[in-house]
């Protein structure tokens, strides 16, 4: 009988786990159809809006550099008559799709968290309820600030570069519109779920897998890492490189304090446990 009742249970948690998912995908799709209607205004405003001269990360960036006595790329931008190749006949359609699932994904990433955190939150005590609270707003804000790094920072650092990177002037640059999409909408993902690395690490320190102290013991190894990928995805000069890197290390730094809050309440919760 105990185990009917316990494989019951079982069955009864996949059945709630794939309406969560059910529902959360239908939000993806939901927003996904919206922004295919809206393709056109989403790609000239959003998508496309890298390889436009006046865009405004660009005119700032050419500004600062100005300000400081260093002449800069951004101020003498060259792609903008550049057109983007579309070579297949469903290229575009099946581009706008993709597209626009990506950003359901991304529009719909708070409501994921809802549903996510409804179907975990039976199974945590009342008092890791109340640490977690405040986590699908956190988890969010660290997620959309990811967003717009990514999106007036990185994306525009890259596509700037790497539309004029050239090895011989026997070679012409002519780029596709899969690849450039495919660059813009790759970073706006990975650098999104990079920034949720206080997130990641709270709940790696919750179940005994990184300690503040690990963390802090790498913290050399990890600004080369950052230095290393910030000269990957920005031009070779000191200061886009600055401004990559910077951000991502306040997130490790941040990290730590996160760790250690975790490993603190744990001490804490311990002590006041009644011993046996």
């Amino acid at each position: 009988m105990a185990e009917k009742q316990k494989e019951m249970s079982f069955l009864g948690h996949l059945e709630e786990l794939r309406w969560h998912l059910v529902r959360g995908v239908t939000a993806i799709f939901i927003l996904a159809i919206v922004f295919f209607i809206f393709a056109e205004e989403i790609y000239d405003n959003f998508l496309l809006a890298h390889i436009q001269p006046d865009f405004i990360t660009y005119r700032l960036f050419c500004d600062m550099f100005n300000f400081f006595g260093m002449d800069s790329e951004f101020c003498h931008i060259t792609f903008a008559d550049k057109k983007l190749q579309s070579i297949e006949v469903t290229s575009q359609l099946m581009n706008s799709i993709w597209s626009s699932l990506i950003l359901g994904f991304i529009a719909s990433f708070p409501y994921i968290l809802w549903e996510t955190w409804r179907f975990i939150s039976p199974g945590l005590t009342k008092s890791e309820i109340n640490q977690s609270r405040g986590f699908i707003f956190i988890a969010s804000l660290l997620f959309f600030l990811g967003v717009l790094f990514s999106f007036y920072v990185i994306a525009p650092i890259s596509v700037q570069f790497l539309y004029n990177y050239q090895i011989s002037d026997a070679i012409v640059n002519s780029f596709t519109l899969e690849s450039h999409i495919g660059l813009v909408t790759n970073m706006l993902l990975g650098v999104s779920i990079l920034f949720e690395l206080p997130v990641l690490i709270y709940f790696l320190t919750k179940i005994g897998l990184i300690t503040p102290e690990f963390l802090r013991r790498y913290r050399k190894h990890a600004l080369v890492l950052v230095l290393i990928a910030a000269a990957i995805i920005t031009p070779p000069d000191v200061a886009s490189q600055v401004i990559v890197a910077i951000p991502i290390l306040i997130l490790y730094e941040i990290s730590i304090k996160v760790s250690a809050r975790v490993i603190k309440n744990q001490q804490k919760n311990a002590n006041k446990s009644p011993r046996v």
